[in-house]
């Protein structure tokens, strides 16, 4: 085993422009020395093509990616295994209760153990889609699954962010368009001056506690408008006077 290991290489040294533009994909050195050097090589290669960014680690899943802030976790059974189903199933039920995003990608080359996987997922009370469980032919189109999923996780992530954004964005013109609604209720206000209220005091509270001193001396209101200003607040016949629209 210590020959396997001497065999792999480090991306992050190989290609120190990558920055992990596309996230980062953490591997447990574990499951990595495991594995045949070349298809750690392979799997460097195919994260640099795809701006991830790899490190290698002690954690309890094979692979955890993380994506636009989201950790997707992966357990990568590369060799299916008949006389020792037990102990994959046992691992499967205990990372899933550990992970939110958990995957199990089990790579199943033949028509027997295809069949063998079956009757274990049944056998060992596997409920569908908890964990999601992804078959494939082969470890290569295993790990670019694995890479999709994570990948679209992310994407997924960032466009609820986005979302997220754009309500705020809404919440806050609305807001604004009703505190100038408010403040050009009072006589003497327009929109310049509300503006100007706006950007040295703050919310309507703040406004309410303002003394006709502090609103001369952080806005460029006249003397006038600045009593009536404080007026309005303080005045029934002026604040239920005038009507918004």
């Amino acid at each position: 085993m210590a020959s396997c290991r001497s065999s792999y290489s480090d991306p992050t040294q190989q290609n120190p422009s990558n920055s992990g533009g596309g996230g980062v994909c953490m591997m447990s050195t574990k499951w990595r020395d495991e594995q045949h050097p070349s298809f750690i090589n392979f799997i460097s290669s195919f994260l640099t093509a795809n701006s991830f960014r790899l490190n290698f680690v002690l954690i309890a899943p094979d692979l955890i990616f993380n994506c636009g802030g989201l950790s997707v976790s992966f357990i990568f059974i590369t060799k299916w295994d008949f006389n020792d189903n037990a102990t994959i199933f046992n691992r499967v039920k205990k990372l899933k209760e550990q992970f939110a995003h958990l995957y199990v990608v089990v790579t199943l080359p033949t028509r027997e153990q295809n069949e063998s996987f079956v009757r274990s997922y049944f056998k060992y009370g596997m409920q569908l889609g908890r964990p999601t469980f992804l078959p494939v032919q082969d470890i290569e189109m295993g790990f670019e699954k694995i890479v999709k999923a994570a990948h679209c996780h992310g994407v997924c992530k960032r466009h609820d962010a986005k979302s997220k954004m754009k309500a705020e964005r809404k919440q806050l013109v609305q807001g604004m368009e009703i505190f100038l609604k408010v403040v050009t209720s009072i006589p003497l206000i327009d929109n310049h001056d509300a503006n100007l209220v706006n950007q040295a005091i703050g919310s309507i509270q703040a406004i309410v506690k303002a003394s006709k001193e502090y609103i001369l001396d952080n806005t460029d209101l006249s003397a006038e408008k600045a009593e009536m200003v404080v007026r309005f607040f303080r005045d029934p016949k002026l604040y239920l006077g005038p009507k918004i629209n």
